[in-house]
């Protein structure tokens, strides 16, 4: 008997019943059969081991598809995980996905292991690797897993959670067995480059109530000159950590007693994020956006209404407040911290009635807000448990919500090229979790689509990961060293306005719902300004630098002609200081040079002598001498 099956070119072919993927690929050719990983069947990544059935689609996965590399890490890991069983008898084990750029496996184990362990471990891992193993896939009934991971607590939690009547699999590299839905590369010999990175803390299953495991992190590649590429950039994101630098910068600190994700801006810092706000809060209101102001916390009914109490509450931070009148009565009402500025514009509009001819209607603000995060997921700058939104929300008709779509896609343009960064669109769809009429989720889906094509922005889907009040445009920006960040979003509301039950007055005197739209170009403040200080690695540019020249007399008689060049340059709109400390000129420069300030500027007989400044650049260095006046106009022009 034979079976017939579909593969992309659009062809069947013929194969003999029991054929499995990898039949199929050597019956196409030894090149594919070789390159050959894994396989796309109907649309599930399956084992190349896996046995056909008439009509199916099959697609063999090889290194250049999307998900081998995500396979060749998850491999990596279970290689990782049998070297530490090894090395390590007792080690107990949690998961170890592939993630971004690598993969990671959590452990517990009675000793602490360091970075010198690695090794060691890696020593193992190319023994494992050269010994030219199979993964062996195998299905399993419940108690037959329960007794083969007898010795591992952690994965015995993991069976008993799973659904009844759910398919348990486990594979088998040598003598080592894990338990894994797959799928991996046929042989450990595919794994021709890879390292250990570096070491964490985790809880078990996130939860700090949980014993805390040991997590080591690795990543994995097809090629050694590709593991190395990867490892420069990984040498220069260190350089570039803006944890690091906004300490040294003077931009921002945390500090214990504050508690956890909450940044303390110093002098610089907050320089920085003015000056960011003033751009934007100029252009926006060119843009006939109006400024609102909201306050940080709201009785929780607000938040019952918006749906936030019921879709969020965990990431928020709630407490109760006495409101009684009397000396013998007690009233208490529960408020909750805002995570999102979204209910206070909701209610700014619904403060007096609206017509036709007030919409759109576009509220913004610089609106601070609070969300529970797990510590161990806090982050600098880039995740934090208070942090500052670019929020605005526009009230339109229906029949405007696409301009406005459109329109706010330009504003990322803006802001985006003036950053000289390169940036991608992501629609993320209907959650599985969510609230609203299904026809208004197409028709919003639908604006969002027309919206990127509309612009000639190219755009991904992402299936059921959009806000439980509706779906949205992700904006993720590339950096100096091709990182992908998230920022920007652009989120279509039509909840929001029917619980709040929002109105205007049509041209024939009836009412209407307005539609309501969520958007943030920045996003974070904190995280954009974060992405900014490693983009550049913290060589902000002129506009925006805290500090944008340093004027440096070289001996204390050009002090007074050094405070005038300061004056003068503060009188043009600059941001100026004084070198005063008693140190040499090559200090003093040193030191602004490892601020980063963008401009040094040398003064003495000479250029006190002709009203000049001697000239030094962050990155060119001496750049000779210009005339006070011609320096002058270089800062002032230095304005967005």
């Amino acid at each position: 008997m034979s079976i017939s099956v579909h593969v992309p070119d659009g062809s069947v072919q013929s194969l003999p019943d029991g054929a499995t993927a990898y039949d199929l690929a050597t019956g196409i050719g030894p090149g594919l059969a070789k390159a050959a990983l894994a396989a796309r069947i109907n649309a599930e990544v399956v084992d190349l081991s896996t046995e056909l059935k008439e009509a199916d689609e099959v697609e063999i996965i090889t290194r250049t598809s999307p998900e081998a590399l995500d396979i060749l890490r998850h491999s990596t890991a279970h290689i990782m995980a049998e070297a530490i069983k090894s090395l390590y008898p007792e080690a107990r084990f949690g998961t170890g996905p592939a993630i971004e750029d690598g993969f990671y496996y959590d452990i517990q184990l009675d000793r602490s292991l360091s970075t010198d362990d690695f090794a060691t471990i890696e020593a193992k891992m190319t023994t494992i690797i050269t010994s030219a193993s199979g993964f062996e896939r195998r299905e399993v009934s419940r108690e037959e897993a329960r007794r083969l991971f007898a010795d591992q607590p952690l994965k015995l939690e993991l069976i008993d959670e799973l659904p009844p009547g759910e398919v348990i699999s486990v594979y088998s590299q040598n003598d080592f067995i894990d338990l894994c839905k797959g799928p991996h590369i046929p042989t450990t010999t595919m794994i021709k480059a890879f390292k250990l990175t570096k070491l964490a803390g985790a809880y078990w299953r996130g939860d700090n109530t949980r014993p805390m495991l040991q997590r080591i992190y690795g990543t994995a590649w097809f090629k050694q000159q590709d593991l190395e590429d990867y490892l420069t950039r990984i040498e220069e994101a260190e350089k570039r950590d803006h944890r690091k630098l906004g300490q040294r910068l003077g931009i921002y600190v945390m500090d214990e007693q504050a508690g956890v994700g909450l940044p303390l801006y110093l002098p610089n810092g907050a320089r920085i994020i003015r000056i960011l706000q003033e751009w934007l809060r100029r252009d926006l209101y060119a843009r006939g956006y109006e400024e609102v102001i909201t306050p940080h916390i709201y009785q929780a009914e607000v938040w019952k209404r918006s749906g936030h109490y019921y879709f969020y509450k965990d990431n928020m931070y709630f407490f109760e407040v006495d409101e009684s009148e009397h000396a013998n009565g007690s009233k208490f009402n529960e408020y909750g911290v805002k995570p999102m500025n979204c209910p206070g514009h909701v209610m700014l509009y619904a403060s007096q009635l609206r017509s036709y001819r007030d919409l759109p209607l576009r509220f913004f603000e610089f609106g601070t807000v609070y969300r529970h995060e797990l510590s161990g997921v806090v982050h600098g700058l880039l995740r934090a448990r208070g942090f500052t939104q670019d929020d605005a929300h526009i009230f339109c008709r229906q029949d405007q919500v696409l301009d406005e779509i459109v329109d706010i896609l330009k504003l990322v343009d803006h802001i985006m090229n003036t950053f000289e960064f390169s940036y991608t669109a992501e629609i993320s769809t209907r959650p599985p979790k969510s609230i609203g009429d299904i026809e208004k989720w197409d028709f919003a889906t639908t604006q969002l689509k027309l919206a990127c094509e509309r612009h000639g922005l190219n755009y991904q889907i992402n299936e059921g990961d959009g806000a439980f009040y509706g779906p949205k445009i992700d904006i993720k920006v590339k950096d100096a060293i091709g990182r992908t960040w998230q920022c920007s979003t652009v989120q279509i509301d039509f909840n929001f306005p029917e619980r709040f039950d929002l109105k205007y007055r049509t041209a024939d005197n009836s009412t209407e719902q307005p539609w309501m739209l969520h958007r943030a170009i920045f996003g974070s403040i904190e995280r954009f300004l974060a992405i900014l200080i490693e983009h550049y690695a913290g060589a902000l540019p002129l506009w925006l630098a805290p500090i944008q020249a340093v004027v440096i007399p070289i001996s204390d008689r050009h002090q007074d002609y050094a405070q005038k060049v300061a004056a003068e340059l503060t009188a043009a709109g600059g941001r100026v200081e004084l070198a005063t400390q008693n140190e040499p000129m090559k200090v003093k420069v040193a030191i602004a040079q490892q601020r980063q300030i963008p401009y040094m500027l040398i003064v003495g007989d000479k250029e006190q002598a002709d009203k000049s400044v001697s000239v030094r650049e962050r990155r060119a260095g001496d750049i000779g001498s210009q005339p006070l006046d011609e320096f002058t106009q270089v800062i002032a022009a230095a304005r967005l």
